[in-house]
């Protein structure tokens, strides 16, 4: 004789509404007093006998996944929300155009109980046709990031993600130069504009845009410091960038670089066209003692100088503006001082960077340097013809 359920130990029935069998375990109740009910369902009893095992399964396992319809995209929302804290806001802008854009539309209906390793591969499959590996690890990081914290949440047994590696995707953009005859034209087509002083300064010094945005009038000293020992010629403290916090990308970012000529005539005329804007904006200027600022004294954002640039360079003869950005500007300095043969450690520490190794690896397209230490030594050496 088959023996009866205890009261409380939950069943087994057929759900008219939705068509399924549902089987049910009663654990208890919870600190409030509340029945733990556990549920699973399928459309047949063994189906749902399986389903229901598995819950049982994850709650000895300390899984408290209580909402099993909790999905990839809840995953992806959540670490936007609450895993991002303290981030600057530029970073997170960027992943969640990433998730949003990449993540979510793919994998985002899946419910992240379901998530596989093949889902995760096919998807890194398909995005490898069209992004590059740099987008495509950064993609991978966004959703490897989310699911790791849903696992810390007991939302998930384990992270699938990181048992994929991100394939080989498409080439990326490569960063540019100008040449000198390029230089000249950039030059000669920015007279005039707003950018002017902008691209003057930033080809010929070689500060990142992020540097300049935040280059403030108290730190430019146009008339040097004649009367320190030693004499100081014009320059620039390269202290603060739009970073978060104000810092430099390293410490050594902090540098201070003398100004050539024609970057004191431009900032000098900068600073003469800004007293204009102040008095044409009146009341709506707000002032922050930017050099580098919108027509009401406003601190400019990446998007404002781009288009201002290929603004600036639309009429430049040779160069299609659409195919330049301000960055490219720096890259331009590394380059123009190679060709001069400017040793690495200079430029090096011109562009502040760590060390040479970082100039050479980010900047090895633009570094051509001739080594001429054997030809000289080797010139002293056979400089007797041996027939005479």
């Amino acid at each position: 004789m088959t023996k009866r359920r205890s009261r409380g130990d939950g069943g087994l029935h057929w759900d008219e509404k939705r068509q399924r069998w549902i089987a049910t375990a009663n654990l208890g109740f919870d600190p409030s007093g509340k029945r733990i009910v556990k549920r699973g369902s399928g459309k047949t009893k063994t189906e749902a006998k399986t389903k229901l095992k598995e819950v049982l399964r994850d709650h000895e396992d300390g899984l408290a996944i209580a909402p099993t319809g909790y999905t990839v995209a809840d995953a992806v929302n959540d670490w936007l929300t609450y895993g991002l804290a303290g981030r600057d806001p530029g970073t997170v802008e960027n992943l969640t155009i990433l998730s949003q854009n990449h993540v979510i539309p793919a994998l985002g209906a899946r419910k992240l109980r379901d998530l596989s390793a093949e889902d995760v591969d096919r998807w890194l499959a398909v995005k490898a046709q069209t992004l590059s590996t740099r987008t495509l690890q950064a993609v991978h990081s966004c959703l490897n990031r989310s699911v790791k914290r849903a696992m810390a949440r007991d939302k998930v047994k384990r992270n699938v993600v990181e048992l994929c590696s991100v394939p080989q995707g498409q080439a990326g953009r490569p960063s540019k130069a100008l040449s000198f005859a390029q230089a000249e034209a950039v030059l000669k087509a920015a007279e005039g504009t707003s950018m002017h002083a902008y691209i003057v300064v930033a080809l010929l010094t070689g500060a990142r845009t992020e540097e300049l945005r935040a280059l403030t009038w108290d730190h430019v000293f146009l008339k040097g410091r004649p009367d320190a020992d030693p004499p100081q010629p014009p320059h620039i403290a390269v202290w603060r960038s739009v970073r978060r916090g104000g810092d430099t990308k390293t410490r050594k970012s902090r540098r201070t670089l003398a100004l050539p000529a024609r970057c004191v005539k431009a900032l000098w005329q900068q600073f003469e066209d800004q007293g204009w804007e102040r008095l044409a904006a009146d009341d709506s200027w707000e002032e922050h003692g930017l050099v580098f600022s919108s027509a009401v004294g406003k601190p400019l954002d990446a998007t404002n100088v781009r288009r201002a640039f290929r603004q600036a360079l639309k009429d430049a003869e040779g160069i299609n503006a659409d195919e330049w950005t301000p960055r490219e500007l720096r890259h331009s300095f590394v380059s123009l001082l190679s060709d001069r043969g400017v040793p690495l450690e200079e430029i090096s520490r011109l562009v502040g960077h760590s060390g040479m190794a970082v100039t050479e690896e980010v900047y090895r397209k633009q570094i051509r340097p001739v080594i001429q230490t054997g030809a000289v030594v080797m010139d002293g050496i056979f400089a007797r013809d041996p027939k005479r």
